[in-house]
């Protein structure tokens, strides 16, 4: 989940307790089963081109199917990712979420039926479903589970022992150094040893149970701390070994552990993309953004976000607190051919450490939930992307500071606005002649028989036309 200082970071607050789009599953009993039988055939419930992801942080199951029927569908996102299923450290700290107690579903986003519902739901309402999967440790502590579970840290109950963790118990203390890192424990987290038979067979009949609830796919988390190879076995004994997922894999300086070699399994999250988002916005030096893929992972192998819930916490990337270059950076990532995308919607907070309010119980009617997935401005860009699919990047316009614009073929346009002045600007398009609606301010506008636009967008904001919006009706 973490990059290297960020990682450092949430070590200390732990301490202290799609080269296709992304698809998964989840669910599980009290303990996972070592070969359950073989998935039913799933809904067919986007399509491919649909490959945008809503992140629900923290939302429960119950919000999240009422998100899908109401908000994602609609919009068009392809998929949902859901916040980790299992049963976890109790507490009130978001990151409990990520010291799994046990395999089965149990907690404060809801039990195993709440979560068939939800997969039901948003499968009915054209979106998969994607599940974070914790399964390169368990806990640092000792106590009673979300659902129940007595442990320590070093013991589970019918799941794992003391022979099932790596020998190096002991934080990580060197991140360059790949034995380290993938060996020993990421804040005291207890390090599952995933070369181990029964650790790979108990993980894969956790994904398998998943897989036969309806999931779609998976973000394998902390996956720079599993060795590549034993993430390879364990996806090889799912009934779908061909399942998409998306890996955490935060690069840091040095370090021996790079993404690249997880491209094998999955897509691998590039982090450095956020990074370069921020440094565009903070700088108005969005020029640069013309080049944003110039060494990074491919486009096929590269999950990008603006935002996640680690990161936003951190310092290192946009946040909502940020208000119009947040939104600004959504549109470009949106428009941009680069990466399988994440929009990242979760909850307002003060501290870092903040857990959500109301058990996840989620709607956008106040300000303690800050839905992002449902901000028109983002969701107008869902459509966009849908729209324009695969069409090549074409007529890059840009002030040399503040301001870009560029099309996507004969299908899209977009122009973003980071400047404190109105932009005014006879853009070249290569949309067809006629009328379109700008999908950002709803406002009908003409491209010429040149495939000329004229347009004036205001101060932080954007402009953007596709061919499935000729009109603002």
């Amino acid at each position: 989940m973490y990059g290297r200082t960020a990682r450092s970071r949430r070590r200390t607050a732990l301490a202290t307790a799609l080269v296709a789009a992304v698809a998964g599953g989840l669910g599980a009993g009290t303990q996972a089963q070592a070969a359950p039988a073989p998935a039913p055939a799933k809904a067919k419930a986007a399509a491919a081109e649909k490959n945008v992801t809503a992140v629900m942080f923290e939302w429960n199951f119950d919000s999240i199917a009422q998100a899908c029927t109401d908000t994602l569908g609609p919009a068009g996102y392809g998929y949902v990712q859901t916040s980790p299923p299992q049963e976890r450290l109790t507490g009130p700290s978001w990151w409990t979420a990520y010291q799994p107690v046990s395999y089965k579903i149990a907690s404060r986003l809801g039990d195993r039926a709440a979560f068939k519902g939800m997969v039901d739901t948003c499968h009915k309402a054209g979106v998969k479903v994607v599940a974070d999967a914790v399964i390169n440790h368990m806990t640092n502590a000792q106590g009673t589970g979300s659902g129940g579970t007595e442990f320590t840290k070093y013991d589970y109950p019918g799941v794992y022992a003391v022979q099932d963790m790596d020998d190096c118990r002991q934080d990580i203390k060197d991140y360059t150094k790949r034995e380290e890192s993938q060996n020993c424990e990421l804040g005291g987290l207890a390090d599952l040893d995933t070369g181990e038979d029964h650790v790979r067979k108990t993980i894969a009949g956790y994904l398998n149970d998943l897989l036969d609830l309806g999931v779609d796919g998976f973000r394998i988390d902390a996956a720079k701390h599993i060795p590549a190879d034993d993430l390879k076995a364990i996806k090889a004994q799912l009934t779908d070994p061909d399942v998409p997922w998306k890996q955490e894999t935060l690069p840091g300086p040095g370090e021996e552990v790079q993404p690249g070699e997880y491209l094998g399994t999955g897509l691998a999250q590039e982090f450095n993309y956020a990074y370069a988002l921020k440094g565009a916005f903070d700088s108005g030096g969005l020029a640069g953004l013309k080049n944003i893929a110039d060494g990074k992972l491919p486009s096929e192998s590269a999950g990008v976000f603006v935002a996640n819930h680690d990161t936003e916490r951190q310092g290192n990337v946009l946040t909502y607190k940020q208000g119009a270059p947040y939104t600004l950076a959504h549109v470009f990532m949106l428009a941009f051919p680069y990466g399988t995308p994440d929009v990242h919607s979760g909850y307002a907070f003060t501290n870092k450490d903040d857990g959500p309010p109301a058990d996840g119980k989620a709607d956008c009617s106040g300000d303690a939930w800050v839905c992002q997935h449902a901000q028109k401005e983002i969701t107008a860009m869902v459509g966009f992307r849908n729209a324009v699919g695969d069409a090549e990047l074409t007529d890059w316009w840009d002030n040399g500071g503040s301001a870009v614009a560029f099309g996507r073929g004969a299908k899209g346009f977009v122009a973003v606005n980071g400047g404190d002045g109105e932009l005014k600007q006879t853009f070249k398009t290569s949309l067809p002649a006629g009328e379109y609606c700008d999908v950002q301010a709803g406002k009908p506008v003409t491209v010429n028989d040149g495939g000329q636009l004229t347009a004036t967008v205001a101060a932080k904001s954007a402009l953007a036309l596709h061919v499935d919006a000729r009109s603002c009706a």
